[in-house]
């Protein structure tokens, strides 16, 4: 069989199970283990999977609803979501109209922002106790608070943020895929960020390395609509879509 027959039967049997193991794909390939090894290297390489040990899945599995709670969040990839914090803080200027999205990254990026003639509005209520506590102009949508992520939400949230036009956005995703986008498992908060995007004049999405080729449920951004800030790149097929920028390259 030729490489490129195998590449496509390779990618049509991810898209039918979702996960596939090298010995499976020895067996009805009629190859061997190092062949096949290398063709999901070059296939992971080229963003069409995800390598894994022992085997590949695809990089359009669904990631689920589940969602972890802050707590257990919050001490994940700290190094890098502090260099992404510290960065997007001094994208902030005096005249600007800011929004900053609930999550554990945004969440540090209140620790290092000093900018007092900004003003600012979240829907995180750590978020909101952080900036207070700076002596900064601070206002919170309204809604309900969602105990996971301690985030406001629903539809008065989305009412109050009718009345807002923001000249920047700092959001948080779950999960960064070609296709899909950005990504949440909560069809309330997507509505929340996706309003928040349509009515910002340029927004940033703050996603450590792990967060890209990660797919949830609901969709509330293209690639196109916003700026990444990363600590670093993972996969080069990204950066085709929008404009990424590396904090720890």
């Amino acid at each position: 069989m030729l490489t490129q027959e195998r590449y496509q039967t390779i990618l049509q049997i991810l898209s039918e199970k979702n996960t596939v193991t090298v010995q499976e794909l020895t067996k009805l390939l009629n190859t061997s283990e190092s062949t096949i090894r290398r063709d999901l290297t070059t296939l992971d390489e080229m963003g069409k999977l995800n390598k894994v040990f022992g085997g590949a899945t695809s990089i359009h599995q669904l990631s689920g609803v589940y969602e972890a709670d802050v707590k257990s969040r919050e001490g994940i990839m700290l190094d890098e979501k502090k260099a992404i914090a510290i960065y997007c803080a001094k994208l902030i200027n005096d005249t600007d109209f800011v929004y900053i999205d609930a999550g554990t990254t945004t969440d540090i990026l209140t620790d290092y922002i000093t900018n007092k003639n900004a003003t600012y509005v979240t829907n995180g209520i750590t978020h909101a106790k952080n900036l207070i506590r700076k002596g900064l102009t601070t206002y919170t949508i309204g809604g309900r608070i969602k105990p996971a992520t301690e985030a406001i939400m629903g539809a008065e949230g989305l009412r109050s943020l009718k009345t807002f036009n923001f000249t920047k956005s700092f959001m948080g995703t779950n999960g960064i895929e070609l296709n899909a986008g950005f990504t949440t498992p909560d069809m309330e908060e997507g509505l929340i960020k996706e309003e928040v995007i349509k009515r910002s004049y340029m927004s940033f999405v703050l996603a450590d390395n792990t967060k890209f080729r990660k797919v949830f449920p609901i969709t509330f951004a293209e690639l196109k609509d916003c700026c990444i800030i990363t600590d670093k790149l993972p996969y080069n097929e990204f950066s085709e879509k929008t404009i990424i920028k590396e904090v720890m390259k």
